[in-house]
């Protein structure tokens, strides 16, 4: 399959890399789990803006998913030195990585708004939200790339062996 500056998206040799990491495991486990924080974190943060209850937990939930995210931030990093080569920016996650960046400037604005005592607490709230859209937004670009990944399997596991071809596209 290719991306849209028209590279594949794996060759036979990244596939198989990236079946055989560790790494896409750890990223398979962290990813579901950070959304799910993060729905729940939406939720305190909604609940907190409409009724004024559950500052605290909006707020702790808004530093866990931060947390969550540096963490998938820097073992995605390591999955993709692992299959491409390269920490960062590799021509395949190339635009994903691009806006990974903005995710991680708005939830770091977060925190450093929320421990520096900056902005109206309304203010920070409002700026976790902007983080979390945006977090939203790259999500979307990921699971698109992994759809595509997907698609491509059948075509891609034609050069295969058994193997390879039975353990099909994980990531």
């Amino acid at each position: 399959m290719e991306h849209s500056t028209g590279h594949i998206l794996y060759t036979p040799d990244q596939r198989r890399r990236r079946d055989q990491t560790r790494w896409t495991l750890v990223q398979g486990v962290l990813a579901p789990l950070q959304f799910l924080v993060f729905v729940v974190s939406l939720a305190l943060v909604v609940r907190y803006l409409l009724t004024g209850d559950g500052l605290f937990a909006a707020h702790a939930s808004i530093v866990v998913k931060t947390l969550i995210l540096y963490l998938i931030m820097v073992t995605g990093a390591i999955w993709e030195k692992v299959v491409f080569g390269r920490y960062l920016f590799a021509p395949a996650f190339y635009w994903e990585d691009v806006f990974s960046m903005l995710v991680l400037a708005l939830h770091t604005a977060y925190l450093v708004a929320l421990f520096g005592g900056l902005m109206t607490t309304a203010g920070q709230l409002y700026l976790a939200l902007a983080a979390y859209a945006a977090y939203v937004i790259n999500a979307a670009q990921f699971i698109l790339k992994l759809r595509a990944a997907r698609l491509s399997a059948p075509a891609a596991q034609l050069d295969a062996t058994p193997d390879e071809a039975a353990i099909g596209v994980r990531q």
